[in-house]
């Protein structure tokens, strides 16, 4: 799966830029199902820069809290042909990841991946290609593609032979 380099800077003990991070060390995966790494994250808007530590720890929910953020690299391997399965995994995670709204049973005959966020999404694909899944129709994504998603269903489908690598921020948002 995914790998990315991930390198925070930001004012070191002299209050000189430094580079503060030069690792990825939040990283989750699903064999089959996806990999990510939670690069950054926050819980207010706008950033308070002058809080020390690495945000990203620690960070496995898959909205942000408060009123902050997430920055994600994730990886999407191609479609599992056993949909049930693909559907019962992807349950298990919800609840992991503190799910706010379960996809119904329409929801997921329309994609196992189906599932709806309250943020305002901005992905651009880096690596590879995809589909992004609506409720009504659906769009292939390439590399140097971007999509916004604006607090609405949405479900990621790899047709592809390859993984497809998403670079994505996650911003609080009200509906």
């Amino acid at each position: 799966m995914g790998k990315v380099k991930r390198v925070v800077i930001g004012p070191n003990e002299d209050q000189k830029s430094a580079v503060l991070y030069g690792d990825s060390t939040n990283e989750q995966q699903v064999r089959g199902i996806f990999w990510r790494s939670t690069l950054w994250a926050t819980e207010e808007l706008p950033v308070d820069n002058s809080l020390t530590g690495d945000r990203a720890l620690g960070v496995i929910q898959r909205e942000p809290e408060g009123d902050g953020l997430i920055f994600r690299a994730l990886e999407i391997p191609p479609d599992i042909n056993d949909r049930e399965n693909h559907i019962e995994v992807l349950q298990k995670l919800h609840e992991e990841v503190s799910q706010k709204h379960v996809p119904s049973r329409e929801d997921l005959e329309r994609h196992p991946s189906m599932h709806r966020t309250d943020t305002l999404d901005m992905f651009t694909i880096t690596r590879g290609e995809i589909y992004l899944v609506t409720d009504t129709d659906e769009v292939l994504l390439r590399s140097g593609d971007s999509a916004i998603v604006r607090g609405v269903n949405h479900a990621w489908s790899n047709r592809s032979n390859e993984p497809c690598m998403i670079m994505c921020v996650m911003v609080h948002s009200r509906a």
